[in-house]
């Protein structure tokens, strides 16, 4: 089993920057890729960043490319998503995501609030 804990969500205005941490524990040897996706309200969830655990290859979505940034922190387990030129429409649930040993793990999620 793997737990994922998140912290870094908030309110911020548009065009303010945010940066969202995930930490990961318990069977974390097993780690091939980690990321964010996030669920705006009325919407479905949404693939945003991902990391390959090995190599540090990174993906992103077409929408926050250029301003969003995922890295990793591999000693601590950790995955960080720097948001920055935050848009209203950046307005969501953001849930850290995680596979290990073939299994898909989920964070609580973090709310990321953007006024206009």
């Amino acid at each position: 089993q793997v737990q994922l804990v998140e912290s870094g969500g908030g309110f911020v205005q548009a065009g303010g920057s945010l940066r969202l941490s995930c930490s990961a524990s318990g069977r974390t040897f097993s780690i091939r890729d980690m990321g964010w996706y996030r669920q705006a309200p009325g919407k479905e969830r949404e693939f945003v960043e991902g990391i390959s655990w090995s190599g540090g290859s990174t993906y992103s979505a077409d929408s926050v490319k250029g301003r969003f940034t995922i890295s990793r922190d591999n000693a601590k387990n950790t995955v960080y998503l720097q948001m920055n030129s935050l848009k209203p429409e950046d307005k969501a649930i953001y849930y850290c995501h995680l596979e290990a040993g073939g299994v898909e793990y989920w964070g609580k999620g973090t709310l990321v609030t953007v006024s206009s």
